[in-house]
């Protein structure tokens, strides 16, 4: 589906769905709200899925990697040559998501959305690199129109291949040396925040990185803002490939009616950049974690989202998302699984009483 499409196809989860599920949650065994956040995931579970029995099938995680033309500012500690290399450590099986994918049960694929350096061929890549890194915002736009375009089709795409394989629960992530400071660019323009609140020290950026980031981003905000209408500008100005494929990955699952779980904070840039393409969209997030970077808490914010994990992670790659599913699983679980109190033959008021 084109983007025209797939935001034509986005509705609002019906309340009445998310009721019924309530109504299940107070006939099985165990006293009312005992199960905390898991009953209200399982019912937003219920309600996308637009069923009682609602399943997670096939979980599967996207990592899209791309590069930024603003690391010439020299925002960022490592070269721009690590992107690459640390596809290729994906691909070998050797990075974090790779660890936590394998924990979570969750299928894991790699794209590369823009790239800047030559990744070796390997079984698992997808190469659909739009151009080879974004340009430079302090200059000039990032990417054109058309780009932006592309990189939303690819993760709608993306969206579209994984539901129709069965996937009922996909989770995203990114690579990209120097996305913290896009997605701080971002970040200030989705939320009217200066660059100082929302910038935060990503790959462990030190105090005269950090200067050259904020005036990046500062730099960005005075040539762009006035030339920002619709969000289509804010991915072609300030964004990248990689944030663009997981924004088009958020609006394809929420045309599909699949659930999402959102990283970080570069990932939830991207969700909340979907959520400016169709409010409807936030329906169908799930906050992984919530990062130590400072912006995310008010793109948590815009997202109508509260994380739920908190383990002081910043590390990226969709880990907190991957370490979020099982959480997911096991509220589906649960909510399908356990007994209610006629069928167990459980009085409720002993229910209540336990």
């Amino acid at each position: 589906m084109n983007l025209s499409d797939t935001l034509s196809k986005i509705e609002a989860v019906d309340a009445q769905w998310i009721e019924q599920a309530r109504a299940r949650q107070l006939q099985l065994t165990k006293p009312t709200g005992s199960l905390g956040r898991l009953e209200e995931i399982a019912n937003r579970m219920a309600a996308i899925q637009r069923t009682l029995s609602p399943a997670v099938a096939r979980p599967t995680i996207v990592v899209f990697a791309a590069d930024h033309g603003v690391c010439a500012e020299g925002v960022n500690p490592y070269p721009q040559a690590v992107t690459a290399q640390m596809v290729a450590n994906y691909l070998r099986g050797g990075a974090g998501i790779n660890a936590l994918a394998r924990v979570a049960g969750a299928e894991l694929e790699i794209v590369d959305a823009g790239v800047a350096y030559e990744i070796p061929q390997a079984p698992g890549l997808r190469r659909r690199a739009i151009a080879r890194g974004t340009k430079n915002f302090c200059i000039g736009p990032a990417m054109t129109r058309e780009e932006a375009q592309a990189a939303l089709t690819l993760g709608i795409e993306m969206a579209d291949r994984a539901v129709a394989a069965g996937c009922t629960l996909l989770a995203t992530g990114e690579m990209g040396i120097g996305n913290t400071t896009t997605a701080s660019a971002l970040t200030a323009a989705l939320t009217g925040r200066d660059a100082a609140s929302v910038l935060g020290r990503g790959a462990g950026a030190d105090d005269a990185c950090m200067a050259r980031k904020r005036s990046a981003v500062e730099r960005a905000m005075a040539l762009h803002g006035p030339h920002i209408s619709e969000p289509l500008d804010l991915l072609g100005r300030l964004g990248g490939f990689e944030i663009g494929a997981m924004c088009g990955l958020y609006l394809g699952a929420a045309a599909r009616r699949c659930a999402v779980l959102v990283d970080g904070f570069i990932a939830t840039s991207a969700a909340a950049l979907a959520v400016r393409f169709h409010p409807a969209v936030r329906d169908y997030l799930f906050a992984a974690h919530r990062s130590t970077e400072p912006g995310h808490a008010p793109l948590l914010d815009l997202i109508g989202q509260r994380p739920l994990l908190d383990l002081e992670m910043r590390l990226g790659e969709a880990t907190g998302a991957a370490l979020a599913v099982p959480v997911v699983r096991a509220a589906v679980e649960a909510f399908t699984c356990m007994a209610t109190f006629e069928s167990a033959g459980v009085a409720e008021a002993a229910g209540e009483a336990s």
